[in-house]
């Protein structure tokens, strides 16, 4: 299949007419714009009261060809707000369908947000650059298409501390208040978030053309995916089969690397499952501090569906639900249906390995047993699943019994601050002497570990209660210091920063957030 032939044109120039009175201008190279109408509605954002500038991520908007300054002048504020098109901006709503919480909807699509345009970064990729919380759009579904001031902070803080972890992540570009107030549960002040994605094709992306049976258009959307973010996949005898299989893995590894950081992402739908393979949609999400396997955070989880210990299940679930979409696609390069269906089983089947020698890696590196290169040994994957079992018995916080065992590589003499996070101290005891006997099998001294142990175990998360604090500090008083500190501190995650210490303190009882809430 050549790419050339299905990827649209880039060449085309920037559409001035966007808007005659617009100071500011993206580097916009759009493509899904050039798709057919039934891939989006073309929807301008919707004008707010008073926009005043949060943060503009200035790193980020480097890496993307764009001036923070400008980003942050009048002009770019009103940008940002939605109040004004930048030149070559073509905004749309992505068409899009779901399984939420295991219901099938036909259509969902961008309710609250707009798809400005895209961008080529300096790394030669390209990214989405995206509103959310710009008003109404044909897919709101009687919402009010706004987004409230918290959720907001909230995707900013996790999406940037989850990128400092080194987990695949939509990034954050910017965020304003709007000066306007949405209805929630209560009243609140409103405000709008600057997402940048590799992209915002989901699963629900196809199941949208799957469920209408528009095979032309599946067949044109996944074309496109593949010229976008598999190009490799184009090149083989099967390209969607190895499509399919590229989306699998990536999905795979990067729930992994959610569950070995405690991440809980909570709202894990077919319509956030992004086919680049990034973490998107930070709505009821969390970072476990006592290590919980059941532990669900969102207030519309009732059935614990997306808990923390069932997040393989519920990926591998929704890859499924992808193979069922690209069947027509399957059968067809395979000569028939069950050659189809066979491909699509087989690809399945994938996911396990994947997602258990992702897992299991990145386990083994944080208790220091990859310093010499040797993978696995025999014993290894049982001997990080005891731990995880004490932990869970003790209700051990996840992220400081991993730190703290960096220091407890180079002396026992450290033990005593790990195991003073365990209800049974012998537990871990027992354990370490194990976990010890393992380390003399691996060269080099012990500092080497602890400084290996370091590059994966973060010192800091951003853990509910200052994220709340955070929310409570905007909200109440305006104050947006709490948050620039917050974000300062997530950027280097896996430095000791001790100027910063009580960000590494669990919740005391009263300070737990035991819910997180959806931003609709």
């Amino acid at each position: 299949m050549g790419l050339s032939e299905t990827m649209p044109r880039t060449d085309f120039p920037a559409n001035t007419a966007a808007s005659a009175e617009a100071e500011i201008a993206f580097p916009f190279v759009n493509t899904y714009a050039r798709l057919p109408q039934t891939f989006h509605r073309r929807t301008d954002p919707v004008r707010v009261a008073a926009p005043k500038l949060i943060r503009v991520n200035d790193a980020l908007a480097r890496q993307l060809g764009l001036d923070p300054e400008a980003l942050r002048s009048p002009a770019g504020v009103e940008v940002l707000a939605g109040n004004r098109l930048a030149a070559g901006s073509e905004p749309l709503a992505i068409a899009y369908a779901g399984h939420q919480f295991g219901n099938f909807v036909p259509q969902l699509g961008d309710g609250r947000a707009n798809l400005l345009g895209e961008v080529v970064g300096l790394d030669g990729k390209r990214y989405d650059i995206q509103l959310k919380g710009s008003g109404p759009t044909p897919f709101s579904r009687r919402g009010d298409g706004r987004a409230a001031l918290g959720p907001v902070l909230r995707e900013y803080i996790l999406s940037e501390a989850m990128a400092g972890l080194g987990v695949p992540s939509t990034r954050a570009l910017a965020a304003v208040t709007t000066g306007q107030v949405v209805l929630r549960e209560t009243p609140q002040p409103g405000a709008v978030f600057t997402r940048v994605a590799a992209s915002h094709l989901r699963v629900g992306t196809f199941q949208y053309f799957a469920a209408r049976g528009d095979v032309a258009g599946l067949r044109m959307l996944a074309a496109y995916a593949m010229a976008r973010h598999y190009p490799e996949a184009g090149e083989t005898d099967r390209p969607y089969a190895a499509f399919l299989r590229g989306v699998i893995g990536r999905q795979a590894r990067l729930v992994a690397q959610w569950m070995n950081f405690g991440f809980i992402h909570g709202v894990m739908n077919t319509d956030n499952t992004s086919i680049s393979g990034e973490t998107i949609d930070y709505g009821p999400c969390a970072f476990l501090e006592a290590y919980e396997p059941g532990k669900v955070f969102s207030s519309i989880d009732r059935g614990g569906r997306y808990a923390y210990g069932n997040q393989p299940n519920a990926a591998h679930w929704n890859l499924t639900r992808l193979a069922e979409a690209l069947l027509p696609l399957l059968e067809e390069e395979a000569g028939g249906d069950e050659a189809g269906m066979t491909a699509a089983v087989d690809a399945l089947a994938t996911f396990a390995p994947e997602y258990e020698g992702a897992r299991y890696a990145g386990l083994r590196r944080k208790l220091g047993l990859a310093v010499d290169g040797n993978w696995e040994r025999d014993g290894d994957a049982a001997l990080a699943e005891d731990l995880l079992t004490c932990m869970a018995e003790s209700r051990a916080d996840f992220t400081l019994t991993f730190r703290g065992l960096c220091e407890s590589a180079v002396s026992s003499a450290a033990d005593e601050e790990v195991r003073a996070l365990f209800a049974d101290p012998a537990a871990f005891d027992a354990w370490a002497v194990r976990w010890r006997l393992r380390l003399q099998g691996e060269s080099g001294r012990p500092e080497d570990h602890a400084a290996t142990m370091r590059e994966v175990n973060p010192a800091f998360i951003p853990r509910n209660h200052f994220v709340q604090e955070v929310i409570e500090a905007a909200e109440q008083r305006k104050d947006f210091s709490p948050f620039e500190e917050l974000l300062r501190v997530g950027a280097h995650p896996f430095d000791d920063q001790p100027e910063h210490a009580r960000y590494t303190i669990p919740a005391r009882p009263e300070q737990c957030v035991r819910q997180t809430f959806c931003g609709t």
